[in-house]
């Protein structure tokens, strides 16, 4: 008899209907179950657990889109919210992005950006073809992001600090 394993999209989905809205029997077919590889199912575990944490008691969103897109993950939801939570949604998704991105897909593992036959992938050592693209000298273990201001005024650089899982203020830039 074969064994009888769940996906883990499937489980994910299960634990967090209330961000994906599975169709009634079959929650394979959310709108938007992931469509990246098992690598990232802690980051996005992660994702769910701040997305539904940044929700008011009468706000809800649903998640339209989980993939992966050049090297990436990149997710899109909507929902009315109040401005307060749009900022802790964007900030959840912005964590889980840069994760991503020093993330191996396929196995989880410290990872960086490759291109292979023209397309970007984040691996690991031991998942690594084509050539590497993301810069590690130095020991250099932040990876910069663009976020939002929260006054909407525009973009701002945030370094991400993957040991802690949190964004870290970028070091101040010395003059000569």
């Amino acid at each position: 008899m074969a064994s009888m394993l769940k996906d883990w999209r499937i489980e994910l989905i299960e634990a967090h209907r209330g961000l994906f809205c599975p169709p009634a029997g079959n929650p394979g077919a959310a709108l938007g179950s992931p469509q990246c590889e098992a690598g990232w199912r802690d980051l996005l575990q992660r994702l769910c657990v701040r997305l539904e944490a940044a929700l008011g008691d009468d706000e809800r969103i649903y998640l339209n889109r989980i993939r992966e897109a050049v090297g990436r993950l990149r997710v899109s939801w909507r929902g009315q919210v109040m401005p307060a939570t749009i900022s802790r949604i964007h900030e959840a998704i912005a964590l889980a992005e840069a994760r991503s991105a020093c993330t191996c897909e396929l196995c989880g593992e410290l990872g960086r950006l490759h291109l292979v036959d023209g397309v970007c992938m984040t691996r690991c050592v031991a998942h690594a073809r084509g050539t590497p693209l993301a810069d590690e000298s130095k020991g250099n273990r932040m990876h910069i992001v663009r976020m939002l201001r929260s006054d909407g005024s525009g973009y701002e650089p945030r370094r991400y600090d993957r040991e802690n899982d949190s964004f870290v203020d970028p070091a101040p830039v010395e003059e000569e």
